[in-house]
């Protein structure tokens, strides 16, 4: 191939066909992720950041190269989501600031963007961690670089011995994360990583890719006063008494079937019965689908269009009421419980999600613009979040943004609970800051397939206890698995032992597990409240 250079319309091309190979490769590499929880989401963080830009970058119209670039950083930055996709922008911003001066990019070029991008990628994480994302794009920065110093112009020959060396790569992290040697996969971020430059690289060697961008994966509109026209106006819930083997192959291919023909997909398998959201323009479709497995109890179909319609003026009513405030809260949460504890202690603003679904970047500012005041304290509530409310905080210009490194709910409500009115801003979050390490939280789950952690033998639908040290305890009874691990985080220093229960436990049985670690922990004062979160059958925090 005679073509050395990239020029806009080129590099257009490979960026959308990188994204769309890393879309279908999403579920594969969520199974990747080393804990094998229901909300493994590397490939879907990393997509739905992709996609972001790709939408941009498939809107433009002879673009140059700086247009190009700036709907590739622009887009990404604020559709990043979780750890992965927070880096993966950032690999795109460094790039896309090096190759937006020329009009075309020859190798030398092409060998500083990818050496700025690992520079600006690096930077963005407090505490880089080798064996991931950034362990693979160094490699084939390095690479590239030496190339260049051999005297190498052939953009066709540099890109294929660049992908080959960082395929390479890709196979050392397990020896430099022994969490991933022994659940025996390559890190997930660095596997998302090598389908977009595969992608690319395919494009740019003549393969013939539908480079359409659906409007499924379009960029979502910042104003919800003018997103009146809902893509999918009907919200289907429904519960599947299962009558036939529901594996976790079943649960992908109801997922992807489910996707094919809606969004804000939730298929839950668990003793005996699936739990079933999805929103579609065909409901019959979904119920159709599910009868495939067996009986279906407690159908909801709402007209979302009709709901939108008759609470829109109500909301923007409230919004406009809202009086300006010297310090306001904006926290993730996922469960009705939850949502309610955070509203109660003062949050101006939740952001549906967490565990199962980590906001993006654009989802911080949409909330951070909803709350009138000077300084705005983020509780992300999960590790994951942090370095998307982080970015989403240096995009912000009138306001002050303090994001706290909250990793759990538990520490959220821990965090709000020691903000003080009368301190001023540096010493309420250096107070906040410090009861931080005081609480430990644990969370009960499930597993979706076997593995080896930590030299605990899993098997799929085991109950696990993780805690922030990791899996505690696993088990086929999930109050067995969570009085384990509050007996692994509880001792005679802690006082308070706080219990969430999610949406699939009952009550009563919340209240007897709740007995049962009164009686065994009689010098601690034992709370329970009513979380609702999905996923996790158990939060419970010790403090």
């Amino acid at each position: 191939m005679a073509n050395n250079k990239i020029n806009a319309a080129l590099l257009s091309q490979m960026f959308i066909a990188g994204a769309k190979k890393l879309e279908a490769s999403k579920e594969w590499i969520n199974e990747l992720n080393v804990f094998p929880v229901p909300d493994g989401d590397t490939g879907t963080n990393m997509t739905l950041t992709i996609m972001s830009a790709a939408s941009e970058v498939s809107a433009l119209a002879n673009a140059d190269m700086a247009s190009v670039c700036k709907a590739i950083s622009s887009g990404s930055l604020r559709g990043a989501r979780g750890n992965s996709g927070v880096i993966l922008s950032q690999l795109l911003r460094g790039f896309t600031n090096v190759v937006r001066d020329y009009e075309e990019i020859t190798v030398p070029i092409l060998a500083d963007a990818m050496e700025k991008a690992v520079e600006t990628a690096y930077k963005a994480v407090m505490k880089p961690k080798e064996g991931t994302i950034l362990t693979v794009a160094r490699g084939g920065a390095e690479r590239g670089r030496a190339l260049v110093n051999e005297g190498v112009s052939d953009m066709a020959y540099f890109l294929d011995e660049v992908i080959k060396h960082s395929d390479e790569v890709l196979l050392t992290t397990p020896d430099l994360l022994p969490v991933l040697k022994q659940a025996g996969v390559v890190d997930s971020g660095g596997q998302g990583l090598m389908e977009v430059l595969k992608g690319a690289y395919d494009i740019f060697m003549g393969k013939e890719l539908d480079l359409t961008i659906s409007a499924k994966t379009a960029k979502p509109k910042l104003d919800a006063k003018a997103d009146m026209d809902i893509e999918f106006g009907y919200c289907t819930e429904f519960i599947i008494m299962l009558t036939r083997h529901f594996n976790i192959k079943h649960e992908l291919d109801f997922k992807s079937f489910l996707e094919s023909i809606g969004d804000s997909i939730v298929v839950v398998a668990d003793d005996g019965m699936v739990k079933v959201h999805a929103h579609t323009n065909d409901p019959g479709l979904v119920i159709q689908r599910g009868l495939k497995y067996g009986a279906l109890s407690g159908i909801k179909i709402d007209n979302m269009r009709l709901e939108h319609q008759e609470t829109l003026f109500n909301n923007e009513q409230k919004e406009e009421l809202k009086p300006h405030k010297a310090v306001g809260f904006i926290a993730v949460s996922a469960g009705a419980g939850i949502n309610e504890i955070f509203t109660g202690l003062g949050v101006d603003y939740l952001i549906e999600g967490g565990q199962t679904m980590n906001p993006s970047t654009e989802d911080m500012l949409n909330a951070i613009s909803k709350v009138n005041a000077d300084n705005i304290y983020i509780l992300p509530n999960n590790k994951n979040i942090i370095l998307a409310a982080n970015q989403a905080a240096t995009l912000v210009e009138d306001k002050k943004i303090i994001v706290l490194p909250t990793t759990t709910v538990p520490q959220g409500i821990t965090a709000i609970i020691n903000f003080v009115p009368d301190l001023d801003i540096d010493e309420n979050t250096a107070n906040m800051s410090e009861e931080l390490v005081n609480v430990k939280t644990g969370q009960v789950t499930y597993a979706v397939r076997d593995t080896m952690i930590n030299d605990i033998e899993i098997k799929q639908d085991d109950y696990m206890g993780i805690t922030d040290d990791g899996i505690s305890s696993v088990g086929e009874d999930i109050a067995e698995v969570a009085y384990q691990m509050v007996t692994a985080m509880a001792n005679q220093n802690n006082e308070l032992i706080s219990i969430y229960y999610g949406e699939e436990i009952k009550e009563e049985d919340a209240k007897i597990f709740k007995e049962r670690i009164q009686a065994e922990f009689t010098r601690h004062d034992v709370e329970l409240q009513y979380g609702g979160q999905p996923i996790y059958y158990y939060v419970i925090s010790v403090e």
